[in-house]
Parts: C-alpha cells; structure tokens; sequence
C-alpha cells in the first residue's frame, strides 16, 4: 500500500445528509481518515476472528443480521459510497437513486462463506477505496452531488465509509457478544 496517505478535512454540516452524522462524529476532525480506514480494517478483522464460530451466525433478534451478514453490509456499503465518491469527483451530476440494504442481505452469500473469504474481499475492497480517496486533491474533495435525494461531498463519503464500519463494529460488540 502507499507509504503517504492524504490528509482530508472534515465535511461540513451541508455536505451530507442529516442521517450521516451518526456515521461521521464518530471520527476525530484530524484530517487522517484514510489512516482510519487502514487501521480500522485491521481492528474489524482481529476482532472478527476473535469471535467463536457460533457468534458469526448469531442473530441477537429475529429479523437481525448476523455478525457475517454485517461484513458483507460493509464491504456492499463501501462499494456504494466509493463509487458514489467516483462518480461526483469526476464532476457527474446525475442524481445517485438510493438503495435497499436489506434487499442485499439475503442475496449476499455470507452464511455460506468463511471468514478468510469474506476478509479477502473487504481488504480488497478497503484497498481500492484508500487508493481512490488518495488519488483525488483538494478540490475533488469538496465536489458534491446527489445521493438518495441528498447533497453528499466527496470527503463526506470517505468519512461516511469510515463512520459506518465504527458504528457496526460496537453495535456487534453491545448486541452480540
């Protein structure tokens, strides 16, 4: 991977929709967010591995996703949102329609697969975004468009990304364990 990962501000409230403050308060205004996602990868998968066999399949409710459900929420929301950040960054201004993350779940193959598996695509996944949010300067990163009927920064998506996996991952660990 790069050895110099850019340095990217914090969006502004008018940058991303009102739901996704949940997602970026939860990271500190230092600019590193790319580091986050670097180390936070590392973090997600040592504790997901951490987990016994039975925790990866346990839903906490009915209707619940399970712990292998939830990666696949990630890497499927990533995807999205970086390809939400391509999209706005090469200045297209067509409207971005939403989606349905629960349509996802059960088409998403997570039951069947392993944990090597599954880690094997979010690192490539991870990998692809930190080198597509580094690629962009300054300028792209305050470029915006319409997602979902919302106004969204590129630099709201890369905070956006990160927030989401933090968000997850304690909800695993106040709910599943």
């Amino acid at each position: 991977m790069m050895s110099s990962l850019k340095r990217i501000s914090k969006p502004e409230e008018g940058e991303y929709s009102a739901y996704a403050i949940m997602y970026i308060k939860l990271l500190p205004d230092d600019g590193r967010v790319l580091e986050y996602l670097k180390e936070n990868f590392k973090k997600t998968k040592d504790f997901a591995v951490s987990l016994p066999e039975e925790k990866l399949s346990y839903r906490y409710a009915d209707g619940k996703w399970t712990v292998k459900e939830i990666l696949m929420h990630l890497i499927d929301v990533e995807r999205i949102f970086g390809y939400r950040a391509l999209r706005f960054a090469r200045n297209d201004k067509t409207p971005l329609a939403g989606f349905e993350q629960d349509d996802y779940t059960p088409h998403s193959g997570a039951l069947s697969r392993d944990l090597v598996s599954i880690f094997e695509e979010f690192e490539s996944v991870r990998n692809a975004t930190i080198t597509l949010f580094n690629g962009f300067d300054e300028e792209t990163f305050i470029r915006s468009g319409l997602a979902n009927e919302h106004n969204v920064s590129v630099r709201a998506l890369a905070y956006q990304i990160a927030g989401h996996e933090l968000h997850h991952v304690s909800i695993i660990k106040e709910r599943y364990l």
